[in-house]
């Protein structure tokens, strides 16, 4: 980002690209008020307060491009701390991109992709995490992925970041202290308040690292692969948990020769829920093939809903699929399929070593008979009670490394004061710990870091 000049005032569109009812565009910097004055006919807007919304025209060379609102954002009070300008107009293509022409003409520029946020960050409207939040809340398309990002966005992460990192900042302080006092022998810092103090923050970085897992799914749908044998009712199964016909479903074995895939929002929770070829004996290549990628969507999942005929099959085929299937203690539910037809079935009959009672879960896809029971069994399975979106759930894959180094930091910490080693070699790996807690915020930042993260932002955000 550092090849543009942050002091320009920039200009794009806010909203989404083509023909709809209004389109938003936003100019920020020192002169946005100044360069839509220019062609603004209605009120002077210079001489009007922050935050007002006023009426009238956008002119080119005395000719109406279009009527418009223009809302109006005096610094500090605004998105970005600088002075912004937001044109409600026609959300005409043409008017829309001749009114950003108007405005570039008048001494705008092209925003880059993120730059407002980056603005907000750089005038230190929100830290580096909470304008990561921000594309994660434009991204959401759940309500706890909504609710994660909103918490983040908020400073809920930030600020156990930063508590965290100021007692470590603290410390450091006093050890470095010492080395300026190393020829008289003096201890700043206790060494046993120091190792409690490490061995706490390890616990809370853990606690974040862990949460990972379930933020990670969140934000981006839990991956349910939906497998079984040929005409156990895998494709009625998932028309029935959609309430819709997506899947062709038919009597001939082997319908469903690739993968079909969907998204079911359970709670507020996405899953994409893929229906796959079923588990048998291939007799051609083109079948052969779509055993293969079921096994490998089996591989690349979090759950497995794994369907079984219960008038066709016997336990010990269930037992004999299930030990085929059930690799790298993926999460599973064993679905007893077609319970209409056999209503004295017990999940006794099918329990064993490898499927318990609670994943059991009878069904009649086609009758629709439980089907509420499972997604609740469905959400249970994965998310159980770990989701409070209260607390803080990391869902950042770059939040999760600089965790995940400053956790390792804090064992050389502790490895440190066990071998006696020097204290200038102690305040080294707490500094290190310190770098990396504060990269997550942004307080430790380089041109390359933002480049990436805000090259990832929408244009107009």
């Amino acid at each position: 980002m550092s090849q543009h000049n942050l002091t320009d005032t920039i200009v794009a569109l806010a909203t989404p690209a083509g023909v709809g009812a209004i389109g938003v565009i936003r100019l920020s910097g020192t002169e946005a008020i100044e360069i839509v004055d220019k062609v603004f006919h209605g009120k002077t807007l210079a001489d009007q307060a922050t935050h007002t919304i006023h009426l009238g025209t956008i002119r080119e060379e005395g000719h109406i491009v279009d009527e418009v609102l223009v809302s109006i954002f005096k610094t500090p009070k605004s998105y970005t701390k600088e002075n912004v300008a937001e044109i409600s107009c026609h959300g005409s293509n043409y008017i829309i991109q001749k009114l950003i022409q108007v405005f570039i003409k008048n001494g705008a520029r092209m925003a880059n992709p993120g730059e407002f946020t980056l603005r907000a960050f750089l005038n230190g409207q929100m830290d580096l995490s909470q304008a990561e939040a921000v594309a994660d809340l434009i991204a959401s398309s759940s309500e706890s992925s909504h609710a994660i990002a909103m918490q983040q966005m908020r400073g809920g992460f930030s600020e156990e970041i930063k508590k965290l990192r100021q007692e470590l900042l603290n410390f450091a302080s006093l050890i470095e202290l010492e080395l300026d006092f190393s020829e008289e022998d003096v201890e700043f810092a206790n060494r046993d308040e120091l190792k409690i103090l490490v061995k706490k923050i390890q616990r809370l970085i853990h606690a974040l690292i862990e949460s990972f897992r379930l933020g990670n799914v969140i934000k981006n749908g839990i991956n349910t692969v939906i497998a079984g044998r040929p005409n156990a009712g895998k494709s009625t199964l998932l028309n029935a948990l959609l309430n819709e016909e997506r899947a062709i479903v038919s009597e001939i074995a082997g319908t469903t020769r690739d993968t079909i895939e969907e998204i079911l929002n359970i709670k507020g929770v996405e899953f994409r829920l893929i229906d796959t070829a079923g588990i048998r004996e291939a007799q051609d290549t083109i079948e052969a093939v779509g055993v293969e990628k079921t096994f490998e969507k089996i591989d690349q999942s979090a759950l497995l809903i794994y369907v079984f005929d219960v008038i066709k099959t016997q336990p010990e085929e269930v037992k004999a699929d299930l030990e085929k299937l059930v690799k790298n203690n993926i999460h599973f539910l064993a679905i007893a399929n077609k319970m209409d037809l056999n209503p004295y079935t017990k999940a006794a009959h099918y329990t064993n070593e490898i499927l318990t009672e609670d994943q059991f879960v009878p069904v009649s896809a086609i009758a629709k008979m439980n089907i509420e029971h499972l997604k609740d069994k469905i959400h249970n399975t994965v998310i159980t009670n770990q989701l409070n979106l209260e607390s803080t759930i990391v869902t950042n894959a770059r939040h999760f490394d600089a965790l995940q180094k400053a956790h390792t930091s804090l064992t050389d910490v502790l490895q440190s004061m066990e071998d006696k080693i020097t204290s200038d070699f102690v305040a080294m790996d707490i500094r290190q710990a310190i770098y990396h807690l504060g990269s997550i915020t942004g307080e430790i930042s380089t041109d390359d870091l933002l480049g990436n993260i805000f090259a990832n932002f929408c244009i107009g955000k």
